[in-house]
């Protein structure tokens, strides 16, 4: 039915009970769901059958919510979000029965970030833009933006929408053949000299390798789950090289996600400026080294993605 004291355009069905007046244009609520008085939702959201939506509840525009989700009080729902059937969040960390915190804990969920079916997150945490939870998953760690997290608890598996340069071995499937489509981002294949003493690997900064480099560090001992990096340098370059072991790195220049194998020492993957960069899925063995252009300086790194965005594009760069 048509509620008169809804915006034109609004849809709720006959068995669905919509106590809030705050719905956008365009948006559809089916049977058996149950929206309180203070709940917000914008324009075009299809919410679905058996969906409660709690007071403190704000919902951006195009948000389709599926069968049997509850949004309890604290949760912010971005723009173009897909939440899943029987998707599951949580406000409150130390739940007792007729007890109440001062304040529920905030959950964010930004901007084109999918959440699948039976998905579990846990309270207080975000979901980065364009982030996939996927189904089953439990959240228990906020989510970067375009990653794609699995398992329980949800580890990163992969970044959404990446171009696979594939595997970089020597064995593998000549990734160095493969168009390099991120602004700058390069893979240097180092000579490699092996005679019966063993095998040596050798680069030579300003000739076959692209700057000097002033620092470097050595990244060691990361559990397989974590991630590192995630930021960007204003004016600092960097060669990564994977000297034993193995790691995956995603590069983005704002337009294209890259995904690079690292798993030989003769490799060496080259990061321009204003490149954002992770490294994940680290072996147990491995050992990365990585040349830097400029001493270390807090003021060069970027660290929010959206900053980084905001940079490429030409706005005001994030203090």
């Amino acid at each position: 039915m048509v509620d008169d004291a809804l915006p034109e355009g609004v849809f709720v069905h006959a068995h669905a009970l919509c106590e809030s007046r705050q719905i956008g244009e365009g948006s559809r609520v089916w049977a058996f769901a149950h929206i309180l008085p203070g709940a917000r939702l914008g324009k075009d959201c299809n919410v679905c059958d058996h969906v409660f939506i709690e007071n403190d509840v704000v919902i951006g525009n195009r948000v389709t919510i599926k069968c049997g989700v509850q949004l309890w009080d604290g949760i912010e729902v971005a723009d173009d979000v897909f939440i899943g059937p029987n998707a599951t969040f949580c406000n409150d960390r130390m739940p007792r029965s007729k007890c109440y915190p001062e304040v529920f804990l905030k959950t964010r969920i930004e901007a084109r970030a999918s959440i699948g079916a039976n998905a579990t997150v846990l309270p207080g945490l975000s979901i980065g833009r364009n982030a996939m939870v996927g189904a089953g998953a439990v959240v228990t760690r906020s989510v970067p933006p375009n990653a794609i997290v699995v398992g329980n608890p949800a580890r990163i598996v992969g970044y959404v929408d990446t171009v696979d340069q594939g595997p970089a071995s020597a064995a593998g499937q000549g990734s160095m053949d493969a168009p390099m489509r991120a602004e700058g981002v390069q893979l240097f294949r180092l000579p490699l000299i092996k005679d019966m003493r063993g095998d040596l690997t050798v680069g030579e900064f300003e000739r076959s390798l692209p700057f000097v480099p002033r620092r470097y560090f050595m990244v060691m001992n990361v559990p397989s789950q974590e991630v590192r990096g995630e930021h960007a340098h204003r004016e600092c370059e960097q060669l990564l090289l994977c000297v034993r072991g193995r790691c995956q790195v995603m590069t983005d220049d704002g337009r294209v996600r890259q995904e690079f194998t690292l798993d030989d020492p003769t490799l060496g993957l080259y990061l321009p400026p204003m490149t954002w960069g992770v490294q994940y899925k680290y072996s147990a063995d491995a050992l990365l080294l990585v040349f830097a252009s400029h001493y270390y300086d807090a003021d060069d790194y970027i660290r929010d993605y959206q900053g980084f965005l905001d940079t490429v594009a030409g706005g005001s760069p994030p203090p």
